[in-house]
């Protein structure tokens, strides 16, 4: 069963696949542009209806019906041979449907499963053989410019889950959040603490718990957000009964539910000016 890094991961990948070709970018091929369209595509390949077959990620690079690159992004926690052997398979399988170059880019947490996975693999396809690319802890560099994390946060993100012992990799994460702001900075802070280690998710919540800055991991929500949350609730609450607007209770419940500060101080503001309950929580 995929772990919650192999999940988060892929996440990042899916979430902005722009980021896969950054990484090419930056530890294979300088030349590599990334002024083209990107996408996430299909990552069946079953070949007969008894097996599921299917990459972890799959990404193209320019136009749909006729694609530049493929690549095929592999989250590898543990040595597997038999997943060594499927990223040959998944590789053929791409190149026969698209007809382009394609590449597998193998992520991985730890320098012994980065150089597993580095070696070529060798088929019974006479003539056929595979060099996975890499991004393992020697290809991630320990991030302590924020702006430089701003500028990458998916780069930045994983930077926290390898180095991220480091306090000052963390501190620039978190000024980066900052500067990146809006619904955005929330994910990539859940994003960096599932993938961090019990020693890396304390430095965060450490840091976190120390600005003004909200704070969204499970453990400053329970202890940080929920009291500040609840009472915005109550002003929200109070405020629109002050301005005359009849609170139906599948409203209330709503108000009450919500644990989106930022979504609930959106509606304070709205309050001071709506004419109705339906505009202050409309969508």
């Amino acid at each position: 069963m995929p772990s919650i890094i192999h999940d988060t991961l892929n996440a990042l990948f899916r979430s902005r696949p722009a980021f896969a070709v950054e990484i090419l970018q930056r530890i294979y091929d300088p030349g590599l542009s990334t002024d083209t369209y990107v996408e996430v595509t299909s990552g069946e390949f079953n070949d007969r209806h008894s097996r599921d077959f299917y990459a972890d990620t799959v990404i193209t690079l320019g136009p749909p019906k006729s694609p530049e690159l493929a690549i095929v992004v592999e989250v590898q926690l543990n040595p597997v041979e038999e997943k060594r052997l499927a990223w040959a398979r998944y590789a053929a399988s791409l190149w026969l449907r698209l007809d382009c170059p394609v590449v597998v880019l193998a992520v991985c947490a730890t320098d012994k499963v980065a150089a597993w996975a580095a070696a070529p693999i060798v088929t019974k396809l006479p003539g056929y053989s595979l060099t996975p690319l890499v991004m393992g802890p020697d290809q991630v560099p320990a991030i302590t410019d924020p702006v430089e994390a701003a500028a990458c946060m998916e780069l930045a993100t994983v930077s926290v889950m390898i180095h991220g012992q480091s306090r000052p990799v963390v501190e620039a994460f978190v000024v980066a959040l900052a500067k990146v702001g809006g619904e955005h900075a929330p994910q990539y802070y859940e994003y960096a603490y599932d993938l961090a280690s019990v020693g890396v998710k304390q430095n965060l919540e450490e840091i976190m718990s120390s600005t003004a800055w909200p704070v969204y991991s499970p453990f400053a929500r329970e202890h940080f957000g929920k009291g500040k949350a609840e009472g915005e609730i109550e002003a929200l609450i109070t405020f629109l009964e002050a301005r005359g607007l009849t609170l139906t209770e599948q409203a209330r419940l709503r108000i009450a539910g919500c644990t989106d500060l930022a979504q609930i101080q959106e509606w304070i503001r709205r309050a001071a000016t709506a004419d109705s309950l339906d505009d202050v929580l409309a969508p």
